[in-house]
């Protein structure tokens, strides 16, 4: 039996002629339905935080695969990489005087590798880099980012820079990614190492944004408290649905480009 007339090719067809509405409800129900399915299987929630960190490692490792065997950079925004770096160097700070742990080593290796791509498409593939596309403004999201975490911030002991540091970090990490979707949104056509990165993008981001849920009930909203007060707890489980769902759309056609064999994503107009 071909693949295009599988019953999950049905099933993408039928979601595909749904209204926007519907497949937002759809998109809303399945969310909740994997972390149902997470909380069952895994114990340790700390450890989907961990998957989180592994698999956005493992999509910058495929990155590093196309820049290393392609020797081209192009639908790679330079932009959402520098955004990276920024939020990783300022989180590993953080980390280092306020909680040194797994994640701080994690933070390091994924920093260095971030680091190590920027430097590829700056000198030695710039070439390739589609500078025309990747004309996202960063300082409309650094400078909001800056100033929310300046009044949005952990109400924790500790000095009142690291936590204004560590708010800023978790601002800009749920925006980085705005630019790479506007070098897709651009060329409209994705070529599947870079279709490959940002899907991993998403899953981290939804292992992260389910770790976070699923602390939350488990703690029964105490781990809230730990927090601090104010809106800073609730920032921080908005910044984790926020990144989660500005990447759902993408994935989604990522998905639907895989069950029907293609391997080159070719994304609609109004899509990211």
């Amino acid at each position: 039996m071909k693949g295009g007339k599988g019953p999950t090719h049905a099933v993408a067809t039928w979601v595909r002629r749904q209204p926007p509405k519907i497949k937002a409800f759809l998109a809303v129900v399945s969310g909740m339905a994997a972390l149902v399915v997470l909380r069952m299987i895994v114990h340790d929630h700390d450890n989907l935080f961990v998957a989180a960190e592994a698999v956005h490692s493992l999509g910058i490792s495929v990155l590093i695969y196309k820049l290393m065997k392609e020797k081209t950079c192009a639908g790679i925004s330079l932009k959402s990489q520098e955004l990276t770096a920024l939020f990783l160097a300022v989180r590993l700070y953080c980390s280092l005087v306020m909680e040194y742990d797994i994640h701080t080593i994690l933070d390091s290796a994924t920093l260095v590798t971030t680091l190590w791509v920027i430097y590829m498409i700056r000198f030695k593939l710039r070439s390739s880099y589609m500078d025309d596309k990747d004309n996202f403004a960063i300082y409309y999201v650094v400078i909001p980012c800056a100033v929310l975490s300046l009044a949005v911030h952990p109400t924790t002991h500790h000095f009142i820079v690291n936590r204004i540091g560590w708010a800023f970090c978790v601002y800009l990490e749920a925006v980085s990614v705005l630019p790479q979707l506007r070098v897709m949104q651009n060329t409209k056509i994705v070529e599947p190492f870079t279709a490959h990165y940002v899907f991993a993008l998403g899953v981290a981001r939804f292992l992260s944004c389910a770790h976070w849920v699923l602390q939350v009930l488990d703690s029964r909203g105490q781990l809230l408290t730990t927090l601090g007060y104010g809106l800073w707890p609730g920032m921080v489980l908005l910044s984790e649905i926020v990144q989660t769902f500005i990447l759902a759309d993408f994935c989604y056609y990522y998905v639907k480009s895989a069950v029907d064999g293609q391997l080159v994503l070719r994304l609609p107009s109004g899509v990211v």
